[in-house]
Parts: structure tokens; C-alpha cells; sequence
């Protein structure tokens, strides 16, 4: 097929397209580097340097004669998404092409405005693109399973069926946002239905738990093609963020009580998951609501299986509360559904103590280039 990855650069968008490049697929990535731009400005640079977008493609095809097409543009500019659209006219595109920090959509004004346009306008320009130069093409999303909050219901796959005052009715699941830059995914759920019930689009919204790891099929064969692993408190997600504490030395960071409970996931099955909604597209006027997670964890249960591995590696793990910087439950009733990737055949990848085990030996590989100053939150929800 012919796969466009918007977003191409970023920590699942440089996977997926060498993933989908060596299936045989017709790759073409484009990518503004927002992401590597705010990190510098942030001062929260990925743990290994890496190279531009064009080199890696070049690399990869160096290494494995498959051709990923690359342009650096803006997906926020109708103008460049409409040219990439008449030029390569996609089978499929997976929208990756999103401020994805929290944090960083919490810090102030400027932050929360930058997430906000870039994010609501990246979404309205593909719909628009798909629906004047692509109409058939399926759109693979990613959402996030911080749509949802952490309601005191178990949480369904996007739909919930409702029976009020006598009469029912099937609606998109309440949404409760735990940040501006979460609120901006719900805006975008909601956009896509609205265009998907008016014009027939084929959409599947994956709403995504946070992602672990470093290691692909790929990325195995050069360090050079490694994914943007980020351990900040801006970008890192928490198993990142606790992997790389526990080998500088720094006592895992649990916010508040640490029950917040969340559904996590290999890089690896994110891949696995793209790959299987791509090839089994939602039906044309569908929005099909995917939840991408494989199991879920407590920040203290997360804590406390890094500790017990990396103290089984002299590692000398310590556990450390501090105070919440974000305002969300730190002790809540969590059961999201989580059964229709599994039905499409996800072969999941879960956290034994060997994956946290071979996490840590990848990182410590880098460990010179831990910054400490990097971990400590520096936004507050409040």
C-alpha cells in the first residue's frame, strides 16, 4: 500500500515507517520537528543524539535497499499537506503529527496555544486533504487512552450505549481530559466523527496507553535507527523515565500516592497494532475505536518491578514519593476494554521481568549521556 506517516520523525513515527518500509509497503514521511525543536528549547534532548530525517532514511535504505520518501513541512499548513496529498495520493495515512507532551501543553499560554493549533489544525488538514484528493483512503489516528480520564465506570472502546427515560442510544464514551494537550485528542476524536458521519470518511482511532522501549526489528540492526527515547519530565513516559533513573542512580520519581493506573505497551506491539488497522480498514462512513494498551499498572507497581530487577543487577534502585505536579486521582477504579486489537490478532509483548531486565542493559549502554537535571518535574498542572 501506499502509507503516508505524518509525524515521521517522532518516537512511534520513525518505527513505523521503517516497519511498514520493510513489509514492502511505499513509505513517505513528513515531519516539521516540533518535537526535537521544543525538546531543545526545553532542554530535554532524547537520551542518544541521532540523525535528521534524511540521513536516517538514508541509512535505513543503506542498510536495507527500502526507500522511505521524506519531507521536512508543516502539517498545520493546508497548503504543504494538500501538495504531499496530489503528489503521492495515499492508500492510507497514519496521523502521528501531534505536540504529544502534557507537560509541556501545561506550562503556559504560549505552550498551550502551540498545542492547540498545531494539533486541531493537523487533523482538520488531513480530513480535508483526505476528502479532496484521497476520499477512499483510510485514516489510522492516534488517539490516547488519556481521552477518557479515570471514570468510576469500567471504560468501553470508544462507544457506550445509553438507556435514558425509557429510550437508548450509542454515543462516544464521556471524555474527562487530564491535560489541554489530552482535551486536544478528544477535540480531534470529535472533528473526525462530525466529518465521518457527514462524508462518509474510513477512520480508526487508536486510543493508545503510554509506550516503553527502545528495541525494533530494525532499529537492532543500527543504533543509528534508534526511536527518539526521551526520559524528561517533559517527554519521558513513566517506565522510560523510571528505566533511566534506576541506572543513574536517582530514586524513581512517584508522583503522590502512585496509584494512578494506566494500560501500557511495547513500542514494539504499537507497531503491531498500526500494522493490523491498516490491514483491516474501517468500513467507509466508520469510526472504529480501537483501545491500544496490552496490560495495565499502578506507578507503584511499575516502581517496584524496575527496583526488584535492577537490584537483581546491582543497580542499588531506590523509590522516592514526591509531590504531585500534575492535578489527576492518585487512587481510582480503572477497567478499560481493551479487546478488539486482540481479535485482529495482536501477539502482545508484556512486561516480564526479562523485557524491564534487557530495557535496563539497552540503557546502560548510554548512561553518560543520562543529564539528571532532566528528571525532576518542572511544570505544575496548578
Amino acid at each position: 500500500m501506499r502509507v503516508l506517516v505524518l509525524g515521521g520523525d517522532g518516537y512511534l513515527g520513525w518505527p513505523t515507517a521503517m516497519d511498514f518500509a520493510a513489509k514492502g509497503h511505499d513509505v513517505y514521511v513528513i515531519d516539521n520537528y516540533m518535537r526535537r525543536n521544543i525538546a531543545q528549547q526545553t532542554q530535554s534532548e532524547a537520551l542518544i543524539p541521532l540523525p535528521n530525517l534524511n540521513d536516517r532514511a538514508a541509512i535505513f535504505k543503506s542498510l536495507t535497499g527500502k526507500n522511505i520518501q521524506v519531507k521536512i513541512g508543516d502539517c498545520a499548513d493546508y497548503r504543504t499537506m494538500e501538495n504531499v496529498f496530489r503528489e503521492f495520493v495515499p492508500d492510507v495515512v497514519v496521523h502521528y503529527a501531534e505536540q504529544p507532551s502534557a507537560p509541556y501543553s501545561m506550562m503556559g499560554f504560549e505552550q498551550a496555544s502551540e498545542t492547540l493549533n498545531n494539533n486541531l489544525n493537523a487533523t482538520m488538514n488531513l480530513i480535508w486533504a483526505v476528502m479532496e484528493y484521497a476520499p477512499k483512503c483510510h485514516i489510522v489516528k492516534l488517539g490516547t487512552m488519556g481521552e477518557y480520564g479515570t471514570p468510576n465506570i469500567d471504560i468501553e472502546e470508544g462507544w457506550l450505549e445509553i438507556e435514558h427515560k425509557g429510550r437508548k442510544g450509542k454515543f462516544l464514551y464521556p471524555r474527562a481530559a487530564g491535560s489541554l494537550y489530552h482535551t486536544t485528542k478528544v477535540l480531534d476524536t470529535d472533528l473526525i466523527w462530525f466529518y465521518v458521519r457527514t462524508f462518509g470518511l474510513s477512520v480508526t482511532d487508536l486510543m493508545q496507553g503510554p509506550v516503553y522501549g527502545l528495541s525494533t526489528n530494525e532499529s537492532d540492526q543500527d543504533e543509528r535507527l534508534l526511536p527518539n527515547f526521551h526520559y524528561d519530565d517533559i517527554f519521558g513516559t513513566a517506565v522510560n523515565r523510571f528505566l533511566v533513573q534506576a541506572v543513574a542512580g536517582v530514586p524513581l520519581t512517584v508522583y503522590g500516592k502512585g496509584g494512578q493506573t494506566r494500560g501500557y505497551l511495547n513500542l514494539r506491539d504499537t507497531l503491531q497494532c498500526v500494522d493490523l488497522a491498516m490491514n483491516n480498514p474501517a468500513d467507509e462512513g466508520e469510526l472504529r475505536i480501537l483501545n491500544q494498551f496490552t496490560e495495565t499498572f499502578s506507578v507503584n507497581a511499575l516502581a517496584e518491578q524496575i527496583q526488584r530487577v535492577g537490584n537483581g543487577m546491582s543497580l542499588n534502585v531506590e523509590v522516592k514519593s514526591i509531590e504531585n505536579p500534575r492535578k489527576e486521582a492518585e487512587d481510582h477504579y480503572y477497567n478499560p476494554a481493551h479487546s478488539g486489537l486482540m481479535e485482529l490478532g495482536l501477539e502482545p509483548n508484556y512486561m516480564t521481568d526479562e523485557v524491564v531486565a534487557s530495557m535496563l542493559e539497552q540503557i546502560i549502554k548510554y548512561k553518560d549521556n543520562i543529564d539528571s537535571s532532566k528528571i525532576m518535574p518542572r511544570v505544575k498542572w496548578k
